[in-house]
Order: C-alpha cells, then structure tokens, then sequence
C-alpha cells in the first residue's frame, strides 16, 4: 500500500469496526481521532488525537474542552475542531429535545443533564425560567437575566408575567455558578425566597431552583 494510502486504511478500519460494534473496545484517543477526521477527511489525527487525551486527561475532557485550546495542539485547526463541536451541539440539542419531550417533569438531574453542556462554560451567571404546564410537561426555557444574581435584580413581577404569558401553572429556577461551587449564596436564597413567594400569591408553585456547577449542582428542594 503506498504510504499516502495508509491514514486512509487506518481510518477506514475505525470505521468499519465502529459500525460493527459502536464504541466497545476503542481506545479513548481512537473516538478522539474519528471525530478530528470528519473536519480532516484526508490526515492522519492519530498523534493529534493522542496528544489531546495526553493533555486534557480523558474523552470527556477533551469533549468539553474549549476550541481555542484545543487548537494550542500542533496540527489540529479550525476544521480538525469540527467533528468535535459538531458531537458536542448534537448532544446539547439531544438532550434538550429528551427534556422538551418528557411526558412529564421528574426529576432535577433530568434539567441538570440538559442545561450543564449549555451553562457550564459561562463566564457570567446566567438566570433561566423553566415554565411548566399542569401536567409539569416544560412549555418553556427562558433566561431571564444575566450578572450577579441578587434580590435586587431578579424580578418576581416579570416571571409572574412570564407565566401568565405561557399559561404555566409551575416553574423552575435555574443558574449558575462561574466558580464551579454550587453551594447557595444569601443572596440566592433571597431570591428563592421572593420569587416562591410571590408565586405563591399568583397560585404558581415553584418546583425547584438548580444551581449548577462544575459537574454538580445543588436542588433547593432536594435539600428541602
């Protein structure tokens, strides 16, 4: 086989053995390297896809890594980042369309998997409204505000109205922390507070309010 030829054999042996029996038995670097290829049809992302596990630990670090660093490794570019960006989003969108379609709300970790890949690189705290119906199926997601989450800020009156506007008879609060530490502040309790507060007087219950972190997050209601 002439030497050209031998990132495409390589790759399409990858491929076949993907097909045959999904990810069982690949290495790390190997599912690394498939994804660079589909931004790089005709290179071989072997030493690229090894020096990105080398780098960032795991699949999951890599896969979570921002494109601007994993571009700091020689070879891999704008189009080698692709494949990657591209299994990120479908996962984001998937797991938004498993929660939107949910016959019913279940449970916080359900909300957490969803909004996790779509908050965790935030650099600001953002506040997210989730209206629910009677049926606690989500109607809508909805941020609200974003910057230093306080009492002062977050206003009842426009997420009462928000409900009123989607017919929602339940809502879910969710932010997040930029630190990574999930733990409440006083000044989200506060806000937990007014807003249950002031759904309780509009006959709105409020189910929970998630705070997220780094690959953690804290439910007010499961704490009680």
């Amino acid at each position: 086989m002439p030497a050209g030829n031998l990132p495409l054999g390589h790759r399409k042996r990858l491929r076949e053995k993907f097909i045959r029996s999904g990810l069982k038995g690949f290495h790390d670097y190997e599912i690394v390297e498939l994804l660079l290829t589909l931004g790089s049809p005709r290179k071989d992302c072997k030493p690229q896809a090894k020096e990105a596990i080398k780098r960032f630990k795991t699949l999951r670090g890599v896969l979570e890594a921002p494109p601007e660093e994993l571009q700091q490794i020689g070879g891999i570019g704008s189009h080698s980042v692709f494949g990657i960006k591209l299994v990120q989003e479908v996962a984001r969108e998937f797991l938004k369309q498993k929660v939107m379609d949910k016959p019913v709300y279940k449970s916080s970790q359900e909300i957490f998997d969803y909004l996790y890949h779509s908050m965790r690189d935030l650099k600001k705290e953002v506040f997210k409204v989730i209206y629910l119906n009677s049926q606690n199926q989500i109607i809508e997601i909805v941020d609200l505000f974003e910057g230093t989450v306080n009492s002062s800020v977050i206003s009842p009156r426009e997420v009462v109205e928000g409900a009123i506007k989607y017919n929602a008879a339940s809502l879910i609060f969710v932010h997040n922390h930029p630190s990574g530490d999930p733990e409440p502040s006083q000044n989200d309790k506060e806000v937990t507070r007014d807003l249950v507060y002031a759904g309780a007087i509009m006959r709105i219950r409020v189910l929970d309010h998630i705070i997220i972190g780094n690959n953690r997050y804290f439910s007010f209601a499961g704490e009680g």
